[in-house]
C-alpha cells in the first residue's frame, strides 16, 4: 500500500482528502434529508460535469452560481474534511452533496430516506485513462510510473474507493428504486440536452427551453474548461499541478484507444468479462467489448 492512501474497512481512501473520522461520521451520524440529492461517482466518471448540470438545474438555468462558487462548495464530497460542516450550514435547499464512496458506506444513513441519489458511470477504459493522468497531476493519488502499473493497481483494487467492478456493482442494487437514477458518461456525450431533460424530470424540476438551453451551454466541456470554479484552477499547485496535465484534458469517449496497447487492451477484456459475466445489466460500451473477445476467439 503506498502511503499516500490508508485502509478502511477494506477500501482505500487517499491521505490527503479524508480521514477515517470523516468516514466514521458519515456512516453513522451525518444526517441525510429527504429533499437531498446525491452526485455518487466512481472517480474520473463524470463527477465534475453533474455537479455543473444539478448546479445549473437547482438554479434554473442561471450560471452565476456555478461562475462564482467553487464547486466543492456548491456540491460539497461528503466523505471530505469540513464537508459535513459546509452541508450543515447550508441554506440551499435541497442541498447537493458529492460523493465517491462504495454503496457499503453510505447504506446505513440512506436508509428509509427519499434522497436522490444519481449514480454515473463510464466505460471503465476510458474511466481508467482519465483516473491515470489525474494521478500524475494530483496529491491524492499515487503517481504511476507507466500506464502498466498503474492497470496493475486499478486491477488489485490498489486505488481509492476500491475496485471499479465492486463500486458499480454495489450501487446498481438500488436500480429499481424510485430515488436512484442511472446515468451515463456516454449518455451525456451523446444526448447532453436529452440526458439534462432526463435529470429534471427524475428530480421533479421544470425548466423551460430557455432555461433547459442555458444549462446545456454552460455544462459543454469548453465552458467548464474555462470556469475557474469547475476546472479546479484555484487548487494551490501543490494539491493538482496543471502543468503536468489539466484536470479538464479531454472529455471524450473512446480515449483509451490513444493509450491502451492490444495486449493491455485484451488483458482489460479479459478481466472485464469476468468481474462482469453474471451481471444482468448491459452498459454503452459492452457491445464493443463482447465482439473484441468474440473476435480474439476466432
Amino acid at each position: 500500500m503506498s502511503d499516500h492512501y490508508f485502509e478502511y474497512k477494506g477500501v482505500l481512501f487517499p491521505q490527503m482528502s479524508t480521514t477515517v473520522e470523516d468516514l466514521m461520521f458519515v456512516e453513522n451520524e451525518f444526517q441525510v434529508q429527504d429533499d437531498d440529492i446525491f452526485n455518487v461517482t466512481y472517480p474520473k466518471s463524470g463527477t465534475t460535469w453533474m455537479i455543473e448540470i444539478l448546479s445549473l438545474i437547482h438554479k434554473n438555468g442561471d450560471p452565476t452560481w456555478n461562475k462564482t462558487v467553487p464547486n466543492w462548495d456548491r456540491a460539497p464530497w461528503v466523505e471530505s474534511p469540513t464537508s459535513a460542516e459546509k452541508l450543515l450550514l447550508s441554506k440551499e435547499r435541497p442541498r447537493l452533496i458529492t460523493s465517491h464512496l462504495p454503496r457499503k458506506f453510505l447504506t446505513k444513513i440512506l436508509q428509509g430516506s427519499k434522497a436522490k441519489v444519481i449514480y454515473t458511470i463510464r466505460n471503465p477504459k476510458d474511466t481508467a485513462v482519465s483516473l491515470y493522468y489525474f494521478s500524475k497531476m494530483s496529491v491524492f493519488y499515487k503517481d504511476p510510473e507507466n500506464m502498466d502499473s498503474f492497470l496493475k493497481d486499478f486491477f488489485s483494487e490498489n486505488l481509492p474507493f476500491g475496485s471499479w467492478f465492486k463500486h458499480v456493482k454495489g450501487w446498481m442494487e438500488m436500480q429499481g428504486k424510485d430515488n436512484f437514477m442511472l446515468n451515463t458518461y456516454e449518455d451525456l456525450q451523446l444526448d447532453l440536452r436529452g440526458s439534462v431533460v432526463k435529470i429534471c424530470k427524475f428530480l421533479g424540476k421544470e425548466l423551460d427551453d430557455k432555461a433547459v438551453d442555458s444549462v446545456v451551454e454552460n455544462v459543454s466541456f469548453k465552458s467548464m474548461k474555462e470556469n475557474n470554479m469547475a476546472n479546479f484552477t484555484l487548487l494551490p499547485t501543490g494539491y493538482m499541478d496543471h502543468e503536468k496535465s489539466p484536470f479538464m484534458r479531454k472529455g471524450i469517449i473512446g480515449d483509451w484507444k490513444n493509450h491502451f496497447t492490444v495486449a493491455q487492451n485484451e488483458h482489460f477484456d479479459k478481466i472485464y468479462k469476468a468481474e462482469m459475466q453474471n451481471f444482468s445489466m448491459t452498459f454503452p460500451w459492452d457491445t464493443e467489448i463482447q465482439k473484441l473477445h468474440e473476435l480474439s476467439l476466432k
